[in-house]
């Protein structure tokens, strides 16, 4: 395959990513008052303001993109209403018995998978997949990271396993990428900002593009 068809193959691969965080963002963003491409947005928004690398970019960009990027048979984890407004039980949960949806079971490893499979880096796939083990983390390390987790968090943190237990903190630390998957988290943490003007989803284009290029290169070069 050519260098002009290579290029070709991944901007249509960028089309389909891109289509679907579009799409993602109808749904809104569980338990905050943006939409989840603007949450997107502006983690990717963070990361570029620190200087850090394209890969680590697309995957604060790409974070949650297994919460879209799948099938019916993949279960929500949903609550009561009331819970999500009360998730340490100040009040009755469940009253109105309406059901609400705080994301995708297994989402980290899903979003993981799929951008595999599409030919981003390994390094990409495994800071989106560690998203949800960092928030285990940060909330069995520090109790106060727990205290400012907004409601629809901690609530899927239930899901998630809870907190990590202190061997599962120190198993964490010997990642030679966890310091790394720990700013991808904060990133995440904090794009929650109604208002915030960051770049639009296209100013990623050329760089994921450019990204999955030299991937396929790499893969030929080494085959």
């Amino acid at each position: 395959m050519s260098t002009q068809q290579d290029r070709e193959a991944c901007q249509q691969v960028v089309d389909k990513v891109f289509q679907v965080l579009i799409d993602g963002s109808k749904q809104g963003y569980i338990g905050e008052n943006i939409s989840q491409l603007a949450h997107s947005l502006q983690a990717a928004a963070q990361a570029q303001e620190a200087h850090a690398d394209s890969e680590t970019v697309l995957a604060a960009l790409l974070h949650d993109i297994g919460q879209f990027a799948t099938g019916a048979e993949h279960k929500q984890m949903l609550c009561d209403a009331e819970t999500l407004a009360n998730p340490d039980g100040s009040s009755e949960a469940g009253k109105s018995g309406q059901k609400l949806s705080v994301g995708v079971s297994g989402h980290e490893r899903i979003g993981a998978e799929y951008l595999r499979r599409l030919g981003f880096s390994e390094k990409i796939a495994s800071l989106v997949e560690a998203h949800v083990a960092v928030k285990r983390y940060l909330t069995g390390k520090d109790s106060k990271y727990y205290d400012g987790l907004s409601n629809a968090s901690k609530l899927s943190l239930k899901y998630q396993g809870g907190p990590f237990n202190q061997q599962q903190i120190e198993e964490f630390e010997k990642d030679p990428l966890y310091e790394l998957k720990i700013k991808v988290r904060r990133w995440d943490d904090n794009a929650k900002i109604v208002g915030w003007d960051v770049p639009g989803l296209e100013a990623y284009r050329p760089m994921a593009i450019d990204h999955l290029v030299e991937q396929r290169q790499r893969t030929t070069t080494a085959s």
